[in-house]
C-alpha cells in the first residue's frame, strides 16, 4: 500500500515502446511536480534507451517488481499492450497507487465499467490518457463553439488517417480479440472521445469497418457515423490505407464552418525525441492554419497553441488536491460503449440504438 504522497510525485511507468517513450516519459519528466522514478522494460535496446534518455530512472524487468513495492510510488502509468491494461490496473488500485492507463482502458466497455467501481470503492485515482483532447485544432474547435462563432452545429467530420499499405509486425496486428489492435479501437478511440467531449452522448451508431491491406488480420479502415441527443451528427474516419487523406476537422453550423487540414505536430515532435520543455515544440506549420467563415467570405483562423503537457499538470494537481483527474474514466466507458455498437453495426449493418 502506497504511504504519504511525496513531492515531486514519483512515477513507475510500465512500458518502453511507443507510447512509453515517445509520449508518457518525456511529458512525466518535464511536468513540474512529478519525477519518472522507475519503468518496466525488460528489452534490452529499450533499457539502454531508457538509460540515455532518462539515466535517474530505475529499469525494472516486470511489472509485478514494480507493485511489490507500491509504497516506492505515487502514481503508476500503463503504457503496455492493450490486452494487459485490465489485470495491471487492477492490480495497481488494489495496492492504493493513483493509475494512469493508455487508452483504450479496456477492450470492453462491462471491463472498463468494473476498473471505474474498483478505483470509486477504494477512493483510489484512475484516469485515462486521452491526449488528442489537448490538440491544437481540438482546443481551436472548443472555442469556437464557446463562443458561438459556428452557430448550430449540425454536422462535426474528424479522420486520422494514414497510409500504411503494409502490415508491421506486433501486437497491433494480431487477430486475438484479446490484444485489442486494429485502426478502430486505436485512432477510434480518440475520434469518439473528441466527438463525445464535443457533442454529448449518442442516441444511435452507424458503421462500416474493413480489413483492406493484403496479409492484415485486423480492421485497418473505418467509418463511424454517430447522432449525438443534441441534434449533431458526427463522421468520423480512421484509416491505415488513405494515400490522400481529407481534411482532420470540418466543422459545420448555420452560422459559419470551420476545416483544417494536416495533423497537430506535438507527436512528431515527441517521435523526433523534442520534449515540450525545449524550444521549439509544437509549432504549427503555417499552411496547416485552418479556414473560417463561409464560401467566398472566409479567413485564415490560426490554430490555437496544442498542450499535451495540460494532461499530466492536471494529474499532478489532481495528486496534491484530491481534485478530479484531467479525464473522467468514466468518459471511457462511454467510448468503448460507442466502440462495441460500431462493432455491431459493421456486422449487422444496422444502425444501432443506444440507450
Amino acid at each position: 500500500m502506497s504511504t504519504a504522497p511525496h513531492t515531486p510525485y514519483r512515477v513507475g511507468l510500465i512500458g518502453y515502446g511507443l507510447a512509453g517513450s515517445a509520449f508518457h516519459a518525456p511529458l512525466i519528466a518535464s511536468t513540474p511536480g512529478l519525477r519518472l522514478t522507475a519503468v518496466v522494460t525488460s528489452d534490452p535496446g529499450r533499457r539502454e534507451q531508457l538509460a540515455r534518455e532518462h539515466p535517474d530512472a530505475r529499469a525494472l524487468d516486470t511489472p509485478e517488481q514494480l507493485l511489490s513495492d507500491a509504497g516506492s510510488y505515487d502514481l503508476v502509468v500503463i503504457a503496455s499492450p492493450n490486452r494487459t491494461h485490465v489485470p495491471l490496473a487492477r492490480a495497481a488500485l488494489t495496492a492504493g497507487l493513483a493509475t494512469v492507463v493508455d487508452k483504450p482502458l479496456a477492450a470492453t466497455a462491462t471491463e472498463a465499467h468494473a476498473l471505474c467501481g474498483l478505483a470509486e470503492s477504494r477512493g483510489t485515482l484512475l484516469t485515462v490518457f486521452q491526449n488528442r483532447r489537448w490538440d491544437g485544432d481540438f482546443l481551436t474547435v472548443r472555442r469556437l463553439l464557446d463562443e458561438g462563432a459556428l452557430g448550430r452545429v449540425h454536422r462535426f467530420e474528424s479522420r486520422f488517417e494514414r497510409f500504411r499499405p503494409k502490415p508491421k509486425a506486433g501486437w497491433r496486428e494480431l487477430a486475438d480479440p484479446a490484444e485489442v489492435g486494429g485502426t478502430l479501437y486505436d485512432l477510434g478511440s480518440h475520434l469518439v472521445d473528441q466527438a463525445l467531449t464535443l457533442f454529448g452522448p449518442v442516441s444511435s451508431v452507424y458503421a462500416e469497418i474493413d480489413i483492406r491491406r493484403d496479409g492484415a488480420a485486423v480492421d485497418d479502415d473505418a467509418f463511424l457515423a454517430l447522432t449525438h441527443t443534441g441534434g449533431t451528427r458526427s463522421h468520423l474516419w480512421t484509416s491505415a490505407i488513405t494515400p490522400l487523406a481529407g481534411p482532420r476537422l470540418r466543422v459545420l453550423g448555420d452560422r459559419a464552418g470551420y476545416v483544417r487540414y494536416g495533423m497537430d505536430p506535438q507527436e512528431a515532435d515527441l517521435r523526433a525525441g523534442r520534449r515540450p520543455d525545449t524550444h521549439p515544440w509544437g509549432i504549427e506549420d503555417p499552411a496547416h492554419q485552418g479556414l473560417l467563415g463561409t464560401d467566398g467570405a472566409s479567413v485564415h483562423l490560426p490554430t490555437l497553441p496544442g498542450d499535451y503537457p495540460a494532461f499530466y499538470a492536471g494529474l499532478a494537481t489532481a495528486l496534491a488536491t484530491g481534485t478530479p483527474p484531467p479525464v473522467d474514466p468514466r468518459d471511457a466507458v462511454a467510448v468503448l460503449t460507442v466502440l462495441e455498437a460500431a462493432r455491431d453495426s459493421a456486422v449487422t449493418g444496422h444502425v444501432i440504438p443506444m440507450g
